[in-house]
């Protein structure tokens, strides 16, 4: 059984910053990719942060040069760093991982999500 934990999510004001992290526990050989996604009522999750197991990285066009997905493998976590939030980027986020969970299969889970509201 594999779990991704996420915190951090919570009411900021526009301008401001919050700190996303999202745990990993449970019985897995390995991590592979590791992401940020993000839904609003009506419309489809999307990508928003991507990172390797060698920790290449790629962004969605509207959080580059905002946002920052980094990982501590030891502590088999991902973290989303974002700075000059905006009233859009108010969404359910969600972390999402690939395990390698058995000597040739690998398992994609999602975490709970949490909540990130930008409002003055």
């Amino acid at each position: 059984q594999v779990q991704l934990v996420e915190s951090g999510g919570s009411l900021v004001q526009p301008g401001g910053s919050l700190r996303l992290s999202c745990a990993a526990s449970g019985r897995f050989f390995s991590i592979n990719a590791m992401a940020w996604y993000r839904q609003t009522p009506g419309k489809e999750r999307e990508l928003v942060a991507a990172i390797s197991s060698g920790g290449s990285t790629n962004y969605a066009d509207s959080v580059k040069g905002r946002f920052t997905i980094s990982r501590d493998n030891a502590k088999n976590t991902v973290y989303l760093q974002m700075n000059n939030l905006k009233p859009e980027d108010t969404a359910v986020y969600y972390c999402n991982a690939n395990f390698q969970t058995g000597t040739i299969r690998w398992n994609n889970y999602w975490g709970q999500g949490t909540q990130v509201t930008v409002s003055s």
